[in-house]
């Protein structure tokens, strides 16, 4: 039987980019993604170290990967480690920015065989196949390349995400990003629109840009928004999600593409806080002011299209120094864009950034206290979303199905419930139109299916979408 490896993931979706890059270079040699509930032969773990509590979760999973790992484990070549225990177990692969940062840490875990740094992650391959062939290997030898995966259809999900870019240098107070990723570098437009191609043409329906930083886009002449408008008139049957931006290098041309009918509405704008007092503080590169004319702009946008608006956002509590009065700035920045889900987490201390030595420490349980407060809005935002999308269509891509019934993301971003239908049961990967009937206690909205999905297309059936 041909070996499995099982992806664990923790963090951003440039993680999970990373990971699906590597399962199609796996799967293109013959191996097996299986759930990490299942036995495998490979287990990778790709970290985080955004905040303290990601530290936690990269560390356990690690954990736990290294304790499914605690046996002899025999080689492609029929041979067996010599050491722990007396049965087969995985090799065990620990990667991600956790390790970048900690990887002294990381490497002394029993069990972890080997841990790569994030400039070497897309090298994973090369080292599993020369360990299993029984060759020395080692992470250091491997290239330092963060553009080094190569495309292939994507098996971990039905929306194929693309990395266009790597790295930051905003240097904001409390960010550890720069050190675990580096400066901020680019990918070549050209490779980009490759991808996207031939990500196309197996079958992908939703292309996801993602990055550390990706409204900072820049290549040669190429800027964000020009790479952004050559993706959405490529041909073919497809939509365009951008993955989190900063709003501080979007420009008028941005604003006039999420006109386009390509382009989901919903975009996940980083807010961090609404109180222009700690946005100096953190060194973001806007105030509040300008934060909220963006949205204006492109709400406004959205509604000539004639679709809801959904903005979603991160949300810091507890930054040093920050007073009741700055906390409720922020809640009511909240209220009045009313996202429909805030990524709300507590400050916490990175060793090397500067907030770590800034005075005005908040206690915890007024971080919580607060934390509270913001998930409070962003439920009340998410139902009058779901209020404001009931009765509507929704052009669903199908993820799941589970006996009769099928699950999916629409346009706005928001996952999707239908029952379905014997005449013309949905696929995953496929397109199914509904019209929203609800919410569900879950956060997700249930739905009806209109009829059958269109049918699929090739770009060669397709023509180009007007711009």
């Amino acid at each position: 039987m041909a070996p499995a490896i099982a992806f664990t993931n923790l963090g951003c979706r440039l993680n999970i980019a990373e990971s699906d890059a590597l399962a199609a270079r796996f799967v293109a040699a013959g191996y097996r993604v299986v759930p990490t509930t299942e036995p495998a032969d490979v287990l990778v773990v790709n970290t985080c170290t955004v905040t303290g509590q990601a530290d936690r979760k990269s560390r356990n999973a690690v954990y736990r990967a290294a304790r499914g790992g605690a046996g002899p484990r025999t080689t492609a070549t029929g041979s067996t480690d010599p050491g722990a225990g007396d049965r087969k177990r995985p090799l065990v692969v620990a990667t991600g920015c956790y390790v970048t940062a900690h990887g002294g840490v990381a490497c002394d875990l029993p069990g972890v065989d080997y841990a790569v740094d994030n400039d070497r992650k897309s090298g994973i391959f090369d080292l599993v196949e020369a360990h299993l062939a029984g060759e020395l290997a080692d992470p250091a030898d491997l290239p330092a390349d963060p553009f080094g995966y190569r495309p292939g259809a994507q098996p971990l999900h039905t929306r194929a995400t693309i990395k266009i870019q790597d790295g930051c240098d905003n240097f904001c107070t409390f960010c550890i990003i720069p050190a675990v990723r580096g400066r901020a570098q680019s990918r070549p437009a050209g490779d980009i629109l490759d991808e996207a191609r031939r990500l196309l043409d197996e079958g992908h329906r939703e292309l996801v840009l993602t990055g550390v930083n990706i409204g900072r886009y820049r290549w040669g002449e190429w800027c964000f928004s020009r790479l952004l408008e050559e993706l959405l008139d490529l041909p073919g049957d497809y939509r365009v999600r951008v993955s989190s931006l900063e709003p501080d290098p979007l420009d008028d041309r941005f604003i006039e593409l999420t006109g386009h009918e390509r382009l989901c509405p919903h975009l996940h704008l980083c807010l961090q806080s609404g109180s222009d007092r700690v946005l100096l503080r953190m060194r973001r590169e806007y105030d509040v002011d300008r934060y909220l004319d963006l949205v204006d702009r492109i709400r406004t946008v959205w509604s000539r299209r004639g679709v809801p608006a959904h903005f979603t956002t991160d949300v810091m509590v507890g930054f040093p120094g920050e007073t009741e009065a700055d906390f409720a700035r922020t809640a009511a920045v909240c209220e009045t864009v009313g996202f429909g889900h805030i990524h709300t987490f507590r400050y916490s201390p990175r060793e090397g950034t500067r907030a770590a030595r800034l005075p005005g420490a908040v206690p915890e349980p007024v971080k919580a206290e607060r934390s509270a407060a913001i998930r409070a809005l962003a439920a009340a935002g998410r139902r009058r979303l779901a209020q404001c999308l009931t009765g509507r269509r929704q052009r669903v891509l199908v993820e799941q199905v589970d006996g009769a019934l099928a699950t999916g993301y629409g346009e706005s971003y928001l996952r999707i419930q239908f029952p379905t239908t014997a005449v013309c049961p949905p696929k995953p990967g496929e397109w199914h139109p509904v019209t929203v009937t609800g919410h569900l206690p879950d956060d997700h909205l249930a739905a009806r299916p209109d009829g059958l999905p269109r049918p699929r297309t090739t770009p060669a059936e397709a023509a180009p979408a007007p711009a």
